[in-house]
């Protein structure tokens, strides 16, 4: 059996990132839906970041996004979160945004666009020098919607060279992750669109170099924690994106769409020692019609129980069964983890954490939500582009 005492102490050591944008206004191509009390300023989404911190205990630090997050002094910024119990996390670059985009970034088969994408990139690891940042995230909406439209090949030379330049500046102690999607914006083909291809590039760069699995971005039916697996087996699991799909990259709460994916997924991890090899849990959601706080609080409490489950999961019983052959034996003991009501156990966790048992209640009791409606008014408020 698990030893409890182990699982708690895994359980409190386990720290979810936020991501800056999730506290902002976004939504679909067809419509944003703005809220009451949304922030207006990188500053404010660390204030509401630092309340998710508080109820849960377990959201220590927040991912950036630039242009989205940028600020005339990225150490003030850093104070800032420090002085609200926060670290500020990875650095997202956004090189998708820039009618200069429209044929591609790093790929563009225009050398001067391929420079200003780069200038981006370096510019977001001097972003990091600052804020003491360990994370670059790197996604690219690189590709082509049809046929000859571009040399396939060539746009892999293209994303090698810059990739190269970036991994050469990163300090010692910084990472590049590479994230991956299989379609969209781009069609027909997409310069990364799988973890084997952000995999190539990350072994030719070397250990600073590692791939980031966000879980929206595969086809339906794809085995995820396979994925996983291999990756961490292979040193390569840098960090993951926690979000939730139905159909494409929906980017809906973590373990919203199916917990039992999730729990698999973490098993994984813990399986493969994830939880303390320096992978980075972040979280890429957008809160398009949810009240965005409760629901960051939420999904880091869906991470949780999946964990939770996962480290309940009996190895011991599960290696025998396999060594022994006995299929329905094994799967019953993963079911019998999955099947466990963990919120008990996390209860006591939190309360040993000297925070309250219930983070949705004591946020919901804590008057923000009503504080920020009152306070935040006028000024543009923080969203996709702002």
């Amino acid at each position: 059996m698990s030893d409890v005492p182990a699982v708690k102490a895994a359980l409190k050591s386990q720290a979810v990132e936020t991501p800056s944008w999730a506290y902002g206004n976004s939504g679909t191509r067809f419509k944003v839906f703005a809220q009451p009390g949304v922030p207006r300023s990188p500053q404010e989404k660390l204030d509401d970041a630092a309340q998710v911190h508080t109820f849960t205990g377990v959201a220590p630090t927040v991912a950036l996004h630039i242009p989205w997050d940028t600020v005339e002094d990225y150490g003030a910024l850093a104070k800032y979160a420090e002085e609200r119990g926060l670290k500020l996390g990875a650095i997202n670059s956004n090189v998708f945004q820039d009618d200069d985009y429209k044929l591609g970034s790093v790929t563009h088969p225009d050398p001067a666009v391929r420079r200003k994408a780069l200038d981006h990139l370096l510019e977001c690891v001097d972003i990091m020098d600052a804020t003491g940042s360990r994370d670059l995230k790197l996604w690219f909406s690189d590709g082509t919607n049809y046929p000859g439209q571009d040399d396939i090949a060539a746009r892999q030379d293209r994303l090698a060279e810059a990739l190269s330049a970036v991994y050469e500046r990163l300090g010692e102690e910084q990472r590049m992750l590479l994230e991956y999607k299989f379609f969209e914006p781009a069609f027909y083909t997409t310069d990364v669109p799988d973890w084997g291809t952000a995999y190539a590039h990350c072994l030719k760069l070397g250990p600073k170099a590692q791939v980031c699995v966000d879980t929206g971005h595969h086809a339906p039916g794809t085995n995820i924690e396979f994925i996983v697996a291999l990756l961490l087996r292979e040193k390569k699991l840098g960090a993951f994106d926690f979000n939730s799909r139905f159909y494409a990259d929906d980017d809906l709460m973590v373990g919203a769409a199916d917990p039992f994916q999730l729990f698999r997924i973490m098993y994984e991890v813990v399986r493969g020692g994830g939880l303390s090899s320096g992978v980075a849990f972040m979280l890429d959601q957008c809160h398009n019609i949810e009240p965005k706080i409760p629901a960051i609080i939420r999904s880091v409490m869906n991470v949780q129980e999946a964990t939770a489950k996962a480290l309940l999961v009996d190895r011991d019983a599960l290696a025998a069964a396999q060594r022994g052959g006995d299929v329905l034996g094994a799967n019953a003991v993963l079911m019998d983890a999955y099947n466990t009501d963990v919120r008990p156990l996390l209860a006591e966790v939190r309360e040993e954490l000297g925070i309250d048992p219930d983070p949705m209640g004591a946020y919901r009791d804590s008057g923000w939500a009503e504080r920020i409606v009152a306070e935040r008014v006028g000024g543009q408020q923080a969203g996709w582009g702002a």
